[in-house]
């Protein structure tokens, strides 16, 4: 590791014109964010080395003589090809750029001989190979961000003004030739003309389509470092940064203000001309359009429409033989788990990658085809860090199959109530309540189109590598033939976290995620199961009905899993939490926070001094579905409301 430094060290300072400008400074930028090495080689070394030498040489070409901040290359000689990309930061020096590729190059042969894969990404530029071509590919499970350790001061003035800078960023680049911008924004009021430095860049083989889907998965991973000074998000194919530390020349700024009107590209003549010249084609469309949209039947889910879904990348089509090798016949020994949705899988592909195999279940009805492509080509394309990411799908004869992203940590509830039970303190509980309300924010608010996932609960929450939370099976509600909904019959006595206008009226909204939420962190808080007695007192209390009576005596604390030590949290940081929660599972779905609301209060400094929950209604239930012994079932809420009765809070 030290030789390998030394010629970093050497390779730069030989690769800089230091002789040429006694006031120059070189600043190849190679602080390492993130580096990968597949875990699968070459068949033939000898073949695959000579290609990988060969695409590197002509990047370098590339990069040193043709001074070029964005480079591809192939070498396809024998069976095992080798596809390269090369980009740097727009504002780096040709000499910057070029000891940033020399770095890189050096890095990422720090993989075993023969890795078929590889990618090296530092503050300065990205280098990444494969043996086959990904020039075109935008994100991949695993986009990150990495974030400064010092909080910014004025966190609330700063974090509003870095929100809009780089939502600006995440607008403008995409229609910005060549999708690079910088910019630099002063902040008002503060001390020393303090400014916000900030890039958003995407590979120059992307689409712009792809180049703003990526950017706004960086746009949600980076929000996450304010108020903190400084953050980066990085994908396959696209990259952000903001710092109130200068990293780039005031003279290298862009003006991205004509890129954020309506429309806005950089070229208004060929705007003008098309809007002029394809009048007759937008007046046909319309007509089409509303055509099409008459002779559609009506969806019954609030924001649901999907007319725009066809503009979007569509999943992987997996073959059924393939998904029956990985996963063995489907066999009990790779099952992890069983639903109302149906079975899922764990399923190892040819190319040695895990995923997560789901089989839906849809009964006897002759209408899963009829939104079926359309439906998963939306669900594929939502892309953010607490979503577990649909990868694609496979249809044969009435077998549908969807492919998800594997999850090795399974799901909280194991945490919670199972055989990890005990194993996450409060910071890692914090996190994982904030992470899901972050991603049910996206998915009500941020996605172009509404998605109500209807069945939030902890087994529907599952953990990545690093314990944060992944909410599993959103959208599947909406590829179930009409308005039939999930209801899990699991645990006999309560629906547990259905919200009580949804299961006894059928009425779906938002807020009905909103209080599946609620239910969600009270059973973090206390780890106890939202459908099951306490039985050491008297009366006997679900967990609601005892969260709200602890909350009415002022005892909030009394609440909290007993697994975790005094010590390990904040008691006024926990009642805040509690009392969140209680705002979700109000009886009055109008008045439960929206998931954003949410968001904004849990991140916010102590206790709720304005808001103060209303009485939830406590749902009690000997619900069952009839003429079945299954663990679960879907039914539509009518069928559920026979069963369903409201039980006093006292």
């Amino acid at each position: 590791m030290l030789l390998h430094k030394l010629v970093v060290i050497l390779v730069i300072f030989w690769s800089w014109p230091w002789w040429s400008s006694p006031s120059a400074v070189a600043d190849p930028q190679i602080l390492l964010l993130n580096s990968g090495c597949s875990q699968y080689n070459a068949t033939n070394l000898s073949t695959f080395n000579s290609n990988l030498n060969a695409s590197f040489l002509d990047l370098r070409t590339q990069v040193g003589n043709q001074s070029k901040r964005f480079a591809t290359a192939q070498s396809a000689r024998g069976a095992d090809p080798v596809y390269a990309l090369f980009q740097c930061r727009n504002y780096l020096s040709n000499a910057d750029c070029l000891a940033c590729f020399t770095a890189a190059a050096a890095q990422i042969r720090n993989c075993s001989a023969g890795a078929n894969g590889a990618r090296v990404i530092y503050d300065g530029c990205l280098l990444r190979y494969e043996s086959a071509s990904f020039f075109d590919q935008t994100t991949l499970a695993g986009n990150s961000m990495i974030c400064g350790n010092q909080t910014a001061t004025g966190a609330t003035a700063f974090t509003t003004a870095a929100e809009q800078v780089l939502m600006d960023l995440q607008v403008a680049t995409p229609k910005i030739s060549g999708f690079y911008a910088a910019t630099k924004t002063p902040l008002a009021g503060a001390a020393g003309n303090a400014s916000i430095y900030a890039i958003a860049q995407c590979a120059e083989t992307a689409t712009e389509s792809d180049c703003l889907q990526c950017l706004q998965v960086g746009f949600n991973n980076i929000q996450s470092c304010l108020p903190n000074t400084d953050g980066r998000a990085f994908d396959a194919g696209c990259f952000m940064r903001y710092s109130q530390t200068p990293f780039f020349a005031d003279n290298q700024t862009i003006d991205i203000t004509s890129f954020l009107k309506q429309g806005g590209s950089s070229n208004k003549g060929a705007i003008i001309g098309g809007v002029v010249g394809g009048v007759a084609l937008v007046l046909i469309l319309l007509a089409l359009f509303f055509w099409l949209r008459r002779s559609r039947r009506p969806r019954r889910v609030p924001r649901g429409d999907i007319l725009g879904a066809t503009e979007l990348k569509g999943p992987v089509n997996y073959r059924y033989r393939d998904l029956k090798t990985a996963t063995s016949n489907f066999s009990e020994a790779n099952k992890l788990g069983e639903g109302g949705f149906g079975d899922v899988y764990k399923g190892t592909l040819k190319n040695g990658k895990v995923v997560a195999v789901k089989k839906l279940v849809f009964g006897q009805s002759n209408r899963i085809d009829e939104n079926f492509e359309s439906e998963v080509k939306l669900i594929s394309n939502v892309h953010h860090r607490n979503l577990v990411r649909l990868l694609g799908c496979c249809s044969k004869g009435r077998e549908r199959i969807l492919v998800y992203e594997y999850m090795a940590n399974g799901s909280l509830d194991r945490f919670l109530f199972g055989e990890r039970r005990g194993s996450l303190d409060w910071k890692q509980r914090f996190d994982l309540i904030l992470g899901t309300a972050r991603g049910l924010t996206y998915l009500h608010e941020e996605f172009h189109v509404c998605i109500i996932h209807r069945d939030i609960k902890t087994s529907n929450i599952l953990l990545d590598d690093d314990l944060q939370a992944r909410i599993a099976d959103f959208g599947l509600a909406r590829l179930l033939p009409g308005d039939q909904s999930h209801l899990s019959t699991k645990f006999a006595g309560t629906l547990g976290y259905t919200a009580p206008e949804y299961a006894i009226h059928g009425q779906l909204s938002e807020k009905a995620d909103t209080y599946s939420y609620g239910i969600v962190v009270l059973e973090i808080v206390s780890g106890q199961k939202s459908s099951e007695l306490r039985v050491d007192n008297a009366d006997g209390e679900f967990l609601l009905q005892r969260a709200w009576k602890l909350y009415e005596r002022g005892m909030h604390i009394e609440l909290v899993d007993e697994t975790l030590e005094p010590n390990d949290y904040d008691a006024e940081d926990v009642k805040k939490v509690i009392e969140i929660a209680l705002l979700c599972t109000q009886a009055s779905a109008a008045a439960r926070p929206t998931m954003s609301e949410v968001v904004v209060l849990l991140k916010s400094k102590g206790m709720l001094e304005q808001l103060r929950p209303t009485m939830p209604v406590f749902v009690g239930s000997n619900f069952r579905s009839r003429g079945d012994t299954s663990t679960s079932t879907a039914s539509t809420a009518s069928n559920a409301t026979a069963s369903i009765s409201v039980v006093s809070a006292r």
